[in-house]
């Protein structure tokens, strides 16, 4: 049996309607965690000023948009594990629901170190929110279907952060607390769960295979570097724009938004393309990300950053839907929600330390700049050897 069939000898793909519908809503829920990591940006230096007199305001405001991705990383797995156990449906409705609690405690919540709590707890959910639609989705769906469906996950939540970003803007004019409203979606996404989504059953912890690690590892720590790849372009760019002289607002937000709409066009093309396998696939993603790094970091020119950035974010938009098949394309039901926590958690452990590497490197290689040359250049010699890294990882399940 193929590697693919060994995955898929369990799932059939329900009926094409139905489908459509289920997957649409699993879209929705896999947002969510986008909405914890860029709705608040565009309120930060407004709780800087509500809680000016608390200690550690410094540190403690920016912790509010980063605890839920650092809890992601760290708690994933556990997540796949009570996904494969306790089923991926009752796990998603319960955190759906406990979701909507933390996120929207901020409203009332008049102490900063009780709103950085309830982060770590929207933190919590999250990782059990994306593990399980993300594992539903690979449930469901088999085969090309699988593939165009991760595809729609890339761009969903690639557009679902610009559409944020421009809600949290507008909401925070009102209140620094106004955002946290949004919070309260979730129940909406777990009433459909509940009513439209069909369960695919569970393993009994007792009776759970241990995790096939020589299938797993090795896209796991491409995962972790392509994590730090993945994020450069998001979190980066605004930054290096204004490293070469951009004040204006409105051209940071425009070229960012251009990168975006690049990321989801990478991710439109994985759905056309997926067929050619994570042989072909990654080293081209990775080699776009390059080119597109490197040509960000070699120039002070507004207009050839926003060409660097584009091709950057094109070939992060195919990345991440190659490097999500591939990671999984080897485990069968009862090891696929662990596969898919473990792979979560690596993505976004290495978007959690992407500031902190650039930040470090920057020091010794003359500015932000020249820490995205440096990870574009890494990026072009990890593209080099990733055919050899792919064939080599097929020829051990051989």
């Amino acid at each position: 049996m193929t590697v693919m069939g060994r995955a898929e000898q369990q799932e059939g793909s329900p009926t094409t309607g139905r489908a459509t519908g289920q997957g649409a809503i699993l879209l929705a829920g896999s947002c969510l965690p986008i909405l914890g990591s860029v709705l608040l940006a565009p309120v930060l230096p407004r709780m800087m000023e509500a809680f000016a007199t608390t200690g550690g305001v410094e540190v403690l405001v920016p912790i509010v948009l980063t605890a839920p991705a650092l809890m992601i990383g760290l708690l994933a797995p556990i997540a796949g594990r009570l996904v494969d156990a306790a089923g991926r449906k009752r796990v998603l409705i319960v955190a759906l629901v406990v979701y909507a609690l933390f996120g929207t405690a901020p409203l009332y919540l008049d102490s900063l170190g009780a709103i950085v709590a309830s982060r770590v707890g929207v933190g919590i959910c999250e990782a059990a929110i994306m593990t399980a639609c993300t594992t539903l989705l690979a449930d469901l769906f088999a085969g090309t279907a699988r593939d165009r469906w991760f595809a729609r996950q890339t761009i969903a939540t690639t557009l679902a952060a610009t559409v944020f970003f421009g809600l949290g803007g507008a909401l925070g004019a009102v209140s620094w607390r106004a955002p946290f409203v949004l919070y309260a979606s979730s129940l909406v996404i777990a009433v459909l769960v509940a009513v439209f989504v069909r369960s695919t059953g569970r393993t009994p912890a007792a009776a759970l295979p241990p995790i096939p690690w020589r299938l797993i590892a090795v896209p796991c720590l491409v995962s972790l570097f392509g994590g730090i790849v993945f994020y450069t372009p998001i979190a980066e760019l605004s930054l290096v724009l204004a490293s070469v002289g951009v004040t204006s607002t409105a051209t940071i937000g425009l070229v960012s938004a251009v990168a975006s709409l690049a990321t989801a066009a990478g991710g439109f093309a994985f759905g056309r393309v997926a067929g050619r396998g994570a042989r072909v696939l990654l080293p081209i993603a990775l080699a776009l990300a390059a080119v597109g790094l490197v040509v960000v970091g070699l120039t002070s020119s507004v207009a050839v950053i926003a060409v660097g950035a584009v091709i950057a974010s094109a070939g992060t938009g195919l990345l991440l839907p190659t490097l999500l098949t591939w990671a999984l394309s080897g485990l069968g039901f009862a090891e696929r929600g662990r596969g898919t926590g473990m792979w979560t958690a690596a993505l976004f452990i290495g978007q959690f330390f992407c500031p902190l590497v650039l930040l470090a490197v920057s020091v010794p290689l003359g500015g932000l700049s020249g820490a995205v040359l440096a990870l574009g250049v890494l990026t072009a010699v990890v593209a080099g050897v990733a055919p050899l890294i792919v064939r080599r990882w097929a020829s051990r399940l051989a």
